[in-house]
């Protein structure tokens, strides 16, 4: 069939299957590079809050000296008083009674 049969602009080219296939991989390829950017974007955003979160406004994060010596103070006053009212002769009365009542109920 000769070219002229098709029409004036709608000649036959050995070359149009591969440009449109050349088309179709580049709107691929320009999908892709823009879901990338954007995935970058997202990724770089968290990056850069988590960095913000571990420096600036959030850098004080653990206790400083004074603060360690007050937690180490009322630490040892709670366990004192736990060991007040542990060894009081009420709470022992009440622990031998718990246990005696344990064992003659078991045995």
């Amino acid at each position: 069939m000769p070219d002229s049969a098709i029409g004036p602009n709608k000649a036959i080219n050995s070359d149009e299957p591969s440009v449109t296939a050349d088309n179709a991989r580049s709107s691929r390829r320009s999908g892709l590079r823009a879901r990338s950017q954007r995935l970058g974007a997202r990724c770089q955003h968290w990056w850069l809050d988590r960095r913000a979160r571990f420096t600036g406004a959030h850098q004080d994060r653990g206790m400083s000296t004074a603060e360690y010596a007050v937690g180490t103070i009322a630490a040892c006053a709670f366990a004192a008083l736990l060991f007040k009212i542990v060894n009081s002769p009420e709470v022992n009365e009440m622990l031998s009674s718990l246990i005696d009542r344990a064992l003659k109920i078991n045995g």
